[in-house]
């Protein structure tokens, strides 16, 4: 799904949600055992494409809707869907827009969310299920046990990813102190940080599209993702290739736009950030700058990291400076240079035993 396909989807399945009044108007709709076709906007896009009907402009309320679809033609409500602008109206988009669907209220649907980039929402009658349609993308809104079974399946996998990518990471850090880093070692935790990113995007629409049964879900996924998209910015950082045209956001844009596939094949993840200069090779020796370990140091400023780096080059340098060159840094001190130089020490060590344990 293209993003901004998704974010506009995301946002129509949080109007109906469990809970708020659309999807109670839906719900009643389906246990009353009729069909609606339902275009959550009223601009003028879509009043080009009504046709008859009538204007009601009322408040909107769920048993209006229900009532409302007892008739044949399509419902038009305000982009918040908190008014019903029109009733019974005959829908026209463009016929050469193209189709998958069969059922007329689904084509007509779809059309609709094509050619306009609306929310149209098609209930069934006879399968008794709601579709929503936005761009070229299509949702079928499932029974909220079964998005929440989903979810919970979905939360555990985190969970497995979540332990690996500790893994790697702790071990990534242990070798950075013994300078023995290569470049599979960092491809593997951009490749497990990425993955990881991505169950949770996954898991982020199920919590929208349940609402406020949600909230546990919700709940877990902030647990467990605490602190992970700092991980791989502070990777990338420590790692890839600056150059005019090639900067931070560049790097983790290509990291994000990576299809599945790509994201299993580590060759092609190095030649996405640009962690390598030539053609990739994964034993290829690597040294940080020393971004991510810094910034494990507590209260120390992500503007002092910058200039400790800038001022040494590469984390070896850092790990071997004394507290006298640390100290003429600007904006370091002799209290902040003996704190860096203590806390890069305990790092080392709990880093070093974390692997070997």
């Amino acid at each position: 799904m293209a993003s901004a396909d998704r974010e506009a989807m995301l946002r129509a399945l949080a109007l109906l949600s469990p809970g708020t009044p659309l999807r109670d108007g839906l719900d009643r709709i389906l246990q009353a055992g009729m069909g609606a076709l339902i275009v959550v906007g009223d601009g003028p896009p879509v009043l080009n494409i009504c046709s008859g009907g009538f204007l009601l402009d009322a408040a909107y309320s769920p048993q209006r809707l229900s009532e409302l679809s007892k008739m044949d033609g399509a419902i038009v409500l305000a982009p918040n869907a908190s008014r019903i602008a029109r009733a019974n109206v005959h829908l026209v988009p463009n016929p050469n827009v193209p189709t998958t669907e069969t059922g007329t209220r689904h084509r007509t649907a779809e059309r609709v969310a094509r050619s306009i980039n609306v929310p149209v929402i098609s209930v069934s009658q006879r399968m008794n299920v709601i579709s929503v349609y936005v761009g070229h993308e299509k949702h079928q809104i499932d029974p909220v046990p079964r998005v929440i079974a989903r979810a919970n399946q979905a939360v555990q996998t985190l969970e497995r990813y979540k332990d690996r990518l500790d893994e790697v990471s702790v071990a990534l850090s242990a070798l950075e102190v013994e300078d023995l880093v290569t470049l599979r070692d960092v491809v593997t935790v951009l490749q497990r940080s990425e993955m990881v990113a991505r169950i949770a995007a996954e898991i982020e629409g199920y919590i929208i599209e349940l609402g406020d049964d949600g909230r546990l879900v919700r709940l877990q996924l902030e647990e467990l993702m605490g602190g992970i998209g700092d991980e791989r910015r502070l990777v990338v950082r420590d790692y890839f290739h600056e150059e005019d045209s090639w900067h931070l956001a560049e790097a983790l844009g290509a990291l994000s736009d990576l299809s599945d596939d790509d994201l299993v094949d580590l060759r092609r993840v190095a030649s996405a950030v640009h962690l390598s200069d030539g053609p990739p090779d994964l034993d290829e020796s690597m040294s940080p700058r020393g971004h991510r370990l810094l910034s494990r140091i507590p209260r120390l400023p992500e503007t002092v990291v910058e200039a400790i780096v800038d001022r040494f080059g590469d984390l070896q340098k850092i790990l071997r400076a004394t507290i006298d060159e640390l100290d003429d840094v600007a904006g370091v001190g002799k209290l902040r240079a003996r704190a860096v130089k203590d806390g890069l020490s305990r790092l080392a060590e709990a880093s070093i035993l974390d692997r070997y344990s």
